[in-house]
Protein backbone atom coordinates (compact mmCIF):
# COMPACT_ATOMS: atom_id res chain seq x y z
CA UNK A 1 0.00 0.00 0.00
CA UNK A 2 2.79 2.42 0.93
CA UNK A 3 4.69 1.72 -2.30
CA UNK A 4 1.56 2.21 -4.39
CA UNK A 5 0.92 5.49 -2.65
CA UNK A 6 4.44 6.74 -3.27
CA UNK A 7 4.28 5.67 -6.90
CA UNK A 8 1.09 7.65 -7.22
CA UNK A 9 2.75 10.70 -5.69
CA UNK A 10 5.69 10.40 -8.08
CA UNK A 11 3.33 10.01 -11.03
CA UNK A 12 1.41 13.13 -10.01
CA UNK A 13 4.66 15.06 -9.75
CA UNK A 14 5.80 13.86 -13.16
CA UNK A 15 2.45 14.79 -14.73
CA UNK A 16 2.60 18.25 -13.21
CA UNK A 17 6.09 18.78 -14.61
CA UNK A 18 5.35 17.54 -18.14
CA UNK A 19 1.80 18.77 -18.80
CA UNK A 20 1.10 21.22 -21.61
CA UNK A 21 1.57 24.91 -20.97
CA UNK A 22 -2.19 25.45 -20.90
CA UNK A 23 -2.50 23.04 -17.97
CA UNK A 24 0.75 23.74 -16.16
CA UNK A 25 0.38 23.51 -12.41
CA UNK A 26 3.30 24.36 -10.18
CA UNK A 27 4.22 21.67 -7.63
CA UNK A 28 3.94 23.01 -4.11
CA UNK A 29 2.71 21.92 -0.70
CA UNK A 30 -0.84 22.76 -1.69
CA UNK A 31 -0.90 20.40 -4.70
CA UNK A 32 1.55 17.62 -3.69
CA UNK A 33 2.72 16.05 -0.39
CA UNK A 34 6.35 16.94 -1.07
CA UNK A 35 7.62 15.27 2.09
CA UNK A 36 6.61 11.91 0.59
CA UNK A 37 8.45 12.32 -2.71
CA UNK A 38 10.96 9.52 -3.19
CA UNK A 39 14.58 10.66 -2.68
CA UNK A 40 17.33 9.47 -5.01
CA UNK A 41 19.28 7.33 -2.55
CA UNK A 42 22.55 5.80 -3.75
CA UNK A 43 21.86 2.54 -1.89
CA UNK A 44 18.55 0.85 -1.04
CA UNK A 45 16.58 2.52 1.73
CA UNK A 46 13.48 1.54 3.67
CA UNK A 47 11.96 -1.78 4.64
CA UNK A 48 14.08 -4.92 4.68
CA UNK A 49 13.11 -8.56 5.15
CA UNK A 50 15.05 -11.50 6.50
CA UNK A 51 14.42 -13.33 3.22
CA UNK A 52 16.17 -10.56 1.30
CA UNK A 53 19.18 -10.79 3.60
CA UNK A 54 19.19 -14.59 3.37
CA UNK A 55 19.30 -14.41 -0.44
CA UNK A 56 22.45 -12.27 -0.27
CA UNK A 57 23.93 -14.53 2.40
CA UNK A 58 23.39 -17.63 0.27
CA UNK A 59 25.17 -16.07 -2.69
CA UNK A 60 28.21 -15.29 -0.56
CA UNK A 61 28.30 -18.76 1.01
CA UNK A 62 27.88 -20.39 -2.42
CA UNK A 63 30.93 -18.50 -3.61
CA UNK A 64 32.92 -19.45 -0.51
CA UNK A 65 32.10 -23.11 -1.15
CA UNK A 66 33.45 -22.85 -4.69
CA UNK A 67 36.25 -20.33 -4.18
CA UNK A 68 39.89 -20.96 -3.36
CA UNK A 69 40.85 -19.51 0.03
CA UNK A 70 43.52 -20.31 2.62
CA UNK A 71 41.59 -22.53 5.02
CA UNK A 72 43.87 -21.85 8.00
CA UNK A 73 44.24 -18.06 7.77
CA UNK A 74 42.90 -15.60 10.32
CA UNK A 75 40.41 -14.31 7.76
CA UNK A 76 38.95 -17.79 7.46
CA UNK A 77 38.98 -18.27 11.23
CA UNK A 78 36.56 -15.34 11.26
CA UNK A 79 34.55 -16.89 8.42
CA UNK A 80 34.16 -20.18 10.31
CA UNK A 81 32.82 -18.34 13.36
CA UNK A 82 30.46 -16.33 11.17
CA UNK A 83 29.16 -19.49 9.49
CA UNK A 84 28.43 -21.10 12.86
CA UNK A 85 26.30 -18.09 13.79
CA UNK A 86 24.70 -18.01 10.35
CA UNK A 87 23.70 -21.66 10.80
CA UNK A 88 22.09 -20.80 14.13
CA UNK A 89 20.29 -17.81 12.62
CA UNK A 90 18.94 -19.66 9.58
CA UNK A 91 18.88 -23.34 10.49
CA UNK A 92 21.03 -24.10 7.41
CA UNK A 93 22.91 -27.31 8.12
CA UNK A 94 25.22 -26.81 5.13
CA UNK A 95 26.80 -23.81 6.85
CA UNK A 96 27.79 -26.07 9.76
CA UNK A 97 28.88 -28.77 7.35
CA UNK A 98 31.21 -26.34 5.60
CA UNK A 99 32.98 -25.65 8.91
CA UNK A 100 33.01 -29.31 9.90
CA UNK A 101 34.46 -30.41 6.57
CA UNK A 102 37.25 -27.83 6.63
CA UNK A 103 38.20 -28.69 10.22
CA UNK A 104 38.25 -32.39 9.41
CA UNK A 105 40.53 -31.67 6.44
CA UNK A 106 42.88 -29.70 8.70
CA UNK A 107 42.86 -32.36 11.43
CA UNK A 108 43.60 -35.13 8.93
CA UNK A 109 46.44 -33.13 7.36
CA UNK A 110 48.02 -32.45 10.76
CA UNK A 111 47.73 -36.12 11.75
CA UNK A 112 49.30 -37.22 8.46
CA UNK A 113 52.12 -34.69 8.82
CA UNK A 114 52.88 -35.90 12.34
CA UNK A 115 53.16 -39.42 10.95
CA UNK A 116 55.18 -38.14 7.98
CA UNK A 117 52.50 -39.62 5.75
CA UNK A 118 52.98 -37.08 2.97
CA UNK A 119 50.75 -38.94 0.52
CA UNK A 120 47.68 -38.16 2.63
CA UNK A 121 48.30 -34.46 3.28
CA UNK A 122 45.58 -32.55 1.43
CA UNK A 123 46.55 -29.08 2.71
CA UNK A 124 49.01 -26.85 0.88
CA UNK A 125 52.48 -26.91 2.48
CA UNK A 126 52.64 -23.23 3.52
CA UNK A 127 49.18 -23.44 5.06
CA UNK A 128 50.10 -26.57 7.00
CA UNK A 129 53.22 -24.85 8.31
CA UNK A 130 51.12 -21.90 9.48
CA UNK A 131 48.72 -24.28 11.26
CA UNK A 132 51.34 -26.46 12.92
CA UNK A 133 54.00 -23.84 13.66
CA UNK A 134 52.35 -20.42 14.11
CA UNK A 135 54.67 -17.42 14.18
CA UNK A 136 52.17 -14.62 14.91
CA UNK A 137 48.72 -14.06 16.34
CA UNK A 138 47.48 -13.81 12.75
CA UNK A 139 48.37 -17.50 12.32
CA UNK A 140 46.46 -18.85 15.27
CA UNK A 141 44.15 -16.53 17.25
CA UNK A 142 40.91 -16.56 15.26
CA UNK A 143 41.44 -20.16 14.17
CA UNK A 144 41.84 -21.22 17.80
CA UNK A 145 38.65 -19.41 18.78
CA UNK A 146 36.74 -20.90 15.85
CA UNK A 147 37.85 -24.43 16.74
CA UNK A 148 36.97 -23.96 20.41
CA UNK A 149 33.53 -22.67 19.45
CA UNK A 150 32.98 -25.53 16.99
CA UNK A 151 33.96 -28.04 19.67
CA UNK A 152 31.67 -26.50 22.27
CA UNK A 153 28.78 -26.47 19.79
CA UNK A 154 29.45 -30.09 18.84
CA UNK A 155 30.14 -29.10 15.22
CA UNK A 156 33.72 -30.38 15.07
CA UNK A 157 33.60 -33.84 13.43
CA UNK A 158 36.87 -35.02 14.97
CA UNK A 159 38.73 -34.07 18.16
CA UNK A 160 40.60 -30.81 17.70
CA UNK A 161 42.15 -30.62 21.18
CA UNK A 162 45.74 -31.01 20.01
CA UNK A 163 45.46 -28.27 17.39
CA UNK A 164 43.62 -25.99 19.82
CA UNK A 165 46.27 -26.50 22.49
CA UNK A 166 49.05 -25.78 20.00
CA UNK A 167 47.35 -22.59 18.84
CA UNK A 168 46.60 -21.47 22.38
CA UNK A 169 50.13 -22.05 23.59
CA UNK A 170 51.35 -19.55 21.01
CA UNK A 171 48.72 -16.98 22.00
CA UNK A 172 49.66 -17.33 25.66
CA UNK A 173 53.40 -17.92 25.49
CA UNK A 174 54.69 -17.36 21.97
CA UNK A 175 53.53 -13.88 21.03
CA UNK A 176 55.82 -11.03 22.12
CA UNK A 177 54.36 -8.82 24.88
CA UNK A 178 55.17 -5.57 26.63
CA UNK A 179 55.95 -5.50 30.35
CA UNK A 180 52.29 -5.21 31.31
CA UNK A 181 51.41 -8.23 29.16
CA UNK A 182 50.07 -6.34 26.16
CA UNK A 183 50.53 -7.96 22.75
CA UNK A 184 53.13 -6.12 20.65
CA UNK A 185 55.29 -6.58 17.57
CA UNK A 186 58.73 -5.49 16.44
CA UNK A 187 57.41 -4.15 13.16
CA UNK A 188 57.36 -1.61 11.74
CA UNK A 189 59.16 -0.33 14.87
CA UNK A 190 60.27 -1.96 18.11
CA UNK A 191 57.43 -2.37 20.62
CA UNK A 192 54.67 -1.45 18.21
CA UNK A 193 51.11 -2.13 19.37
CA UNK A 194 48.67 -3.00 16.57
CA UNK A 195 44.98 -2.45 17.16
CA UNK A 196 44.43 -5.57 15.00
CA UNK A 197 45.94 -7.71 17.77
CA UNK A 198 43.13 -6.71 20.10
CA UNK A 199 40.93 -9.06 18.09
CA UNK A 200 43.60 -11.55 17.03
CA UNK A 201 44.21 -12.55 20.66
CA UNK A 202 41.80 -11.23 23.28
CA UNK A 203 38.67 -13.20 22.29
CA UNK A 204 40.80 -16.35 22.15
CA UNK A 205 41.94 -15.82 25.74
CA UNK A 206 38.42 -14.93 26.89
CA UNK A 207 36.84 -17.96 25.24
CA UNK A 208 39.49 -20.13 26.86
CA UNK A 209 37.76 -19.23 30.12
CA UNK A 210 34.70 -21.06 28.77
CA UNK A 211 36.56 -23.83 26.95
CA UNK A 212 38.89 -24.73 29.83
CA UNK A 213 36.41 -23.69 32.52
CA UNK A 214 38.99 -21.42 34.14
CA UNK A 215 38.03 -17.85 35.15
CA UNK A 216 41.66 -16.64 35.16
CA UNK A 217 41.39 -16.24 31.39
CA UNK A 218 38.47 -13.82 31.75
CA UNK A 219 40.64 -11.65 33.99
CA UNK A 220 43.62 -11.84 31.64
CA UNK A 221 41.46 -10.87 28.65
CA UNK A 222 39.78 -7.90 30.33
CA UNK A 223 43.08 -6.61 31.75
CA UNK A 224 44.64 -6.70 28.30
CA UNK A 225 41.55 -5.04 26.85
CA UNK A 226 41.92 -2.11 29.25
CA UNK A 227 45.62 -1.81 28.38
CA UNK A 228 44.77 -1.60 24.69
CA UNK A 229 42.18 1.09 25.37
CA UNK A 230 44.67 3.06 27.48
CA UNK A 231 47.09 3.31 24.57
CA UNK A 232 44.88 3.28 21.49
CA UNK A 233 41.65 5.13 22.35
CA UNK A 234 41.43 8.73 21.12
CA UNK A 235 38.97 10.29 23.51
CA UNK A 236 38.01 13.43 21.61
CA UNK A 237 37.04 11.45 18.49
CA UNK A 238 35.70 8.36 20.29
CA UNK A 239 37.55 6.04 17.91
CA UNK A 240 40.87 4.19 18.01
CA UNK A 241 44.24 4.84 16.41
CA UNK A 242 45.66 2.01 14.36
CA UNK A 243 49.16 1.89 15.81
CA UNK A 244 51.06 2.86 18.93
CA UNK A 245 54.81 2.78 19.58
CA UNK A 246 55.66 2.28 23.22
CA UNK A 247 57.73 5.15 24.59
CA UNK A 248 57.12 7.50 21.65
CA UNK A 249 56.19 11.03 22.69
CA UNK A 250 54.26 11.89 19.51
CA UNK A 251 52.11 8.94 18.54
CA UNK A 252 51.06 8.19 14.94
CA UNK A 253 47.29 8.61 14.80
CA UNK A 254 45.52 7.22 11.77
CA UNK A 255 42.03 5.88 12.29
CA UNK A 256 41.95 2.90 9.95
CA UNK A 257 38.42 1.57 9.56
CA UNK A 258 39.01 -2.18 9.67
CA UNK A 259 41.26 -1.93 12.72
CA UNK A 260 38.46 -0.06 14.49
CA UNK A 261 36.27 -2.95 13.39
CA UNK A 262 38.58 -5.42 15.11
CA UNK A 263 38.36 -3.34 18.28
CA UNK A 264 34.56 -3.17 18.16
CA UNK A 265 34.29 -6.89 17.44
CA UNK A 266 36.60 -7.61 20.38
CA UNK A 267 34.30 -5.62 22.63
CA UNK A 268 31.12 -7.47 21.69
CA UNK A 269 32.92 -10.83 21.81
CA UNK A 270 34.20 -10.05 25.30
CA UNK A 271 30.73 -9.11 26.49
CA UNK A 272 29.43 -12.40 25.09
CA UNK A 273 32.16 -14.41 26.79
CA UNK A 274 32.80 -12.97 30.26
CA UNK A 275 30.36 -13.58 33.15
CA UNK A 276 27.59 -11.07 33.84
CA UNK A 277 29.07 -10.34 37.27
CA UNK A 278 32.65 -9.78 36.09
CA UNK A 279 34.06 -6.61 37.72
CA UNK A 280 35.24 -5.18 34.36
CA UNK A 281 31.94 -5.70 32.56
CA UNK A 282 30.61 -2.18 33.14
CA UNK A 283 33.87 -0.68 31.87
CA UNK A 284 33.63 -2.71 28.68
CA UNK A 285 29.95 -1.82 28.23
CA UNK A 286 30.74 1.87 28.53
CA UNK A 287 33.57 1.51 26.03
CA UNK A 288 31.21 -0.20 23.60
CA UNK A 289 28.67 2.61 23.85
CA UNK A 290 31.29 5.31 23.41
CA UNK A 291 32.84 3.58 20.39
CA UNK A 292 29.47 2.99 18.71
CA UNK A 293 28.57 6.66 19.20
CA UNK A 294 31.89 7.76 17.72
CA UNK A 295 31.53 5.48 14.72
CA UNK A 296 27.92 6.40 14.02
CA UNK A 297 28.88 10.05 13.83
CA UNK A 298 31.15 9.12 10.92
CA UNK A 299 28.85 6.87 8.86
CA UNK A 300 28.57 8.12 5.29
CA UNK A 301 25.32 9.03 3.53
CA UNK A 302 25.64 5.77 1.58
CA UNK A 303 25.81 3.63 4.72
CA UNK A 304 29.50 2.76 4.42
CA UNK A 305 32.39 3.98 6.51
CA UNK A 306 35.53 5.48 5.01
CA UNK A 307 38.88 3.70 4.83
CA UNK A 308 40.25 6.38 7.17
CA UNK A 309 37.25 7.02 9.37
CA UNK A 310 37.64 10.75 9.85
CA UNK A 311 38.76 11.54 6.27
CA UNK A 312 35.75 11.48 3.99
CA UNK A 313 37.86 11.85 0.87
CA UNK A 314 39.22 8.34 1.50
CA UNK A 315 37.30 5.53 -0.16
CA UNK A 316 34.26 3.71 1.23
CA UNK A 317 35.27 0.29 2.51
CA UNK A 318 33.17 -2.89 2.75
CA UNK A 319 34.79 -5.14 5.36
CA UNK A 320 34.82 -2.51 8.10
CA UNK A 321 31.23 -1.59 7.30
CA UNK A 322 30.26 -5.26 7.65
CA UNK A 323 32.03 -5.60 11.00
CA UNK A 324 30.24 -2.50 12.31
CA UNK A 325 26.92 -3.78 10.97
CA UNK A 326 27.33 -7.09 12.78
CA UNK A 327 28.57 -5.55 16.02
CA UNK A 328 25.88 -2.86 16.23
CA UNK A 329 23.07 -5.28 15.37
CA UNK A 330 24.39 -7.78 17.93
CA UNK A 331 24.68 -5.11 20.61
CA UNK A 332 21.07 -4.06 19.96
CA UNK A 333 19.85 -7.63 20.31
CA UNK A 334 21.74 -8.06 23.55
CA UNK A 335 20.28 -4.85 24.97
CA UNK A 336 23.66 -3.15 25.30
CA UNK A 337 22.68 -0.22 23.06
CA UNK A 338 19.29 1.21 22.05
CA UNK A 339 17.61 -0.35 19.03
CA UNK A 340 15.52 2.74 18.38
CA UNK A 341 18.69 4.81 18.10
CA UNK A 342 20.95 2.40 16.24
CA UNK A 343 18.71 -0.01 14.32
CA UNK A 344 18.60 2.28 11.31
CA UNK A 345 22.39 2.63 11.36
CA UNK A 346 22.87 -1.14 11.19
CA UNK A 347 20.27 -1.54 8.46
CA UNK A 348 21.68 1.28 6.34
CA UNK A 349 25.07 -0.43 6.65
CA UNK A 350 23.54 -3.70 5.48
CA UNK A 351 21.87 -2.01 2.51
CA UNK A 352 25.29 -0.59 1.58
CA UNK A 353 26.97 -3.99 1.93
CA UNK A 354 24.31 -5.63 -0.23
CA UNK A 355 25.32 -3.42 -3.16
CA UNK A 356 28.85 -4.88 -2.97
CA UNK A 357 27.75 -8.51 -3.25
CA UNK A 358 28.06 -9.52 -6.88
CA UNK A 359 25.65 -11.85 -8.66
CA UNK A 360 28.09 -14.73 -8.21
CA UNK A 361 28.58 -13.98 -4.50
CA UNK A 362 31.90 -12.15 -4.47
CA UNK A 363 32.36 -9.33 -1.97
CA UNK A 364 33.65 -6.16 -3.62
CA UNK A 365 35.16 -3.03 -2.10
CA UNK A 366 37.30 -4.78 0.52
CA UNK A 367 40.71 -3.40 1.39
CA UNK A 368 43.43 -6.01 0.96
CA UNK A 369 45.70 -7.07 3.82
CA UNK A 370 47.16 -3.97 5.39
CA UNK A 371 50.15 -3.39 7.62
CA UNK A 372 50.87 -0.12 9.34
CA UNK A 373 52.33 3.20 8.22
CA UNK A 374 52.71 6.66 9.68
CA UNK A 375 51.42 8.67 6.72
CA UNK A 376 47.95 9.00 5.16
CA UNK A 377 48.85 8.02 1.59
CA UNK A 378 49.50 4.43 2.68
CA UNK A 379 45.89 4.00 3.79
CA UNK A 380 44.31 6.06 1.02
CA UNK A 381 45.84 3.96 -1.72
CA UNK A 382 45.56 0.44 -0.34
CA UNK A 383 44.05 -1.67 -3.14
CA UNK A 384 40.60 -3.26 -2.93
CA UNK A 385 39.84 -6.71 -4.31
CA UNK A 386 37.09 -9.33 -4.39
CA UNK A 387 39.90 -11.80 -3.62
CA UNK A 388 40.55 -10.14 -0.24
CA UNK A 389 39.39 -12.80 2.20
CA UNK A 390 38.83 -10.15 4.88
CA UNK A 391 35.40 -9.31 3.45
CA UNK A 392 33.70 -12.70 3.49
CA UNK A 393 33.51 -13.55 7.18
CA UNK A 394 32.33 -10.06 8.21
CA UNK A 395 29.64 -10.01 5.51
CA UNK A 396 28.38 -13.47 6.53
CA UNK A 397 28.37 -12.41 10.17
CA UNK A 398 26.54 -9.16 9.36
CA UNK A 399 23.91 -11.07 7.36
CA UNK A 400 23.37 -13.58 10.16
CA UNK A 401 22.91 -10.86 12.75
CA UNK A 402 20.60 -8.79 10.55
CA UNK A 403 18.41 -11.87 10.15
CA UNK A 404 18.36 -12.22 13.93
CA UNK A 405 17.63 -8.53 14.40
CA UNK A 406 14.76 -8.56 11.92
CA UNK A 407 13.24 -11.42 13.91
CA UNK A 408 13.10 -9.27 17.05
CA UNK A 409 12.63 -5.68 15.80
CA UNK A 410 10.33 -4.21 13.18
CA UNK A 411 11.73 -1.64 10.73
CA UNK A 412 9.17 0.63 9.05
CA UNK A 413 9.33 3.85 7.13
CA UNK A 414 7.37 6.62 8.78
CA UNK A 415 7.17 10.00 7.05
CA UNK A 416 9.77 8.56 4.62
CA UNK A 417 12.34 7.92 7.36
CA UNK A 418 13.34 4.42 8.50
CA UNK A 419 12.56 3.62 12.14
CA UNK A 420 12.95 0.55 14.31
CA UNK A 421 9.94 -0.45 16.40
CA UNK A 422 9.67 -2.98 19.21
CA UNK A 423 6.31 -4.15 17.87
CA UNK A 424 5.10 -4.59 14.33
CA UNK A 425 3.43 -1.57 12.78
CA UNK A 426 0.54 -2.69 10.57
CA UNK A 427 -1.09 0.63 9.76
CA UNK A 428 -0.58 1.12 6.01
CA UNK A 429 -0.35 4.91 6.24
CA UNK A 430 3.04 6.34 5.16
CA UNK A 431 2.75 8.82 8.05
CA UNK A 432 1.66 7.71 11.50
CA UNK A 433 2.08 8.43 15.18
CA UNK A 434 2.28 5.93 18.04
CA UNK A 435 -0.61 5.46 20.44
CA UNK A 436 -0.10 4.58 24.09
CA UNK A 437 -0.15 0.86 23.29
CA UNK A 438 2.64 1.32 20.70
CA UNK A 439 0.46 0.84 17.65
CA UNK A 440 0.57 3.22 14.70
CA UNK A 441 -2.30 5.59 14.02
CA UNK A 442 -2.45 7.42 10.70
CA UNK A 443 -1.87 11.17 10.68
CA UNK A 444 -4.86 12.81 9.02
CA UNK A 445 -4.35 16.22 7.41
Amino acid sequence: MKKLFLMGVAACALTACTSSSSQTEEINDSTTPLHLLKPEYKVPYGELTADEVKADLDRVVNYCEQGSFRIGSYEWGITYQALLDAADATGEQRYRDYVANKFQLIAEAVAAAEKQDTANIQVEKAQLEQIMHPHALDDCGTMCTAMMKATKRAVAPVPLDGIIDNYFQFVEKGQYRLEDGLFARHRPQHNTVWLDDMYMGIPTIAYAGIYFNDSKYFDEATTMYKNFVKRMWVMDKQIYRHGYVEGLAQQPTYHWARANGWALLTTVELLDMIPENHPDREYILNQLRAHVAGLCALQSSEGFWHQLLDRNDSYLETSATAIYCYSIAHAIRKGWIEGITYGGVAQLAWHAISTKITEDGKVAGTCVGTGMAFDPAFYYYRPVSTAAAHGYGPVIWAAAEMINLLGEWYPRTNDSGLHYYEQEQTNPSPLFYLTEDGQGEAVVH
